[in-house]
């Protein structure tokens, strides 16, 4: 028996490609209390995961960390959204897959990643990678 493929590409029609030519998705994650925060961010896909970076101790990482579930949506530098929801599932990655992440992301936003990494760096900021799968079932 095969196992279906889940990815974001592999959804009905009307969400396949939802985030192919996009700069910005809206990432919301959840506070202890249920109460959603929504923060637009950079991204980048690779074999149906998206792969977001952001500071290390900042909150939308200690949200994922306390609470996998998460919600994207494409939108525009603003956050203002321009398409539907979809469930996932966000964890921080570290290792090869971080390494991935920031590959992926220096490609897609050359120069840009590279000189705000090159000021993180400077400042003695950590950073991380999430990586936000489609959430199944």
């Amino acid at each position: 028996m095969r196992r279906a493929k889940v990815g974001w590409h592999g959804m009905a029609n009307d969400t396949q490609d939802k985030f192919v030519g996009l700069k910005y998705i809206s990432l919301e994650t959840y506070r202890r209390n249920g109460a959603g925060v929504r923060t637009p961010v950079w991204f980048a896909e690779a074999e149906g995961v998206l792969y977001v970076y952001s500071l290390a101790n900042a909150g939308k990482v200690k949200r994922v960390r306390a609470n996998p579930r998460v919600r994207v949506a494409p939108c525009d530098l603003r956050g203002s959204l321009r398409g539907n929801w979809l469930e996932a599932e966000a964890r921080v990655v570290e290792g090869a897959e971080e390494q991935r992440g920031h590959a992926l992301l220096n490609r897609k936003y050359r120069p840009w990643k590279r000189i705000g990494d090159f000021f993180s760096r400077l400042r003695g900021r950590k950073q991380a990678i999430l990586a936000i799968r489609p959430a199944v079932g």
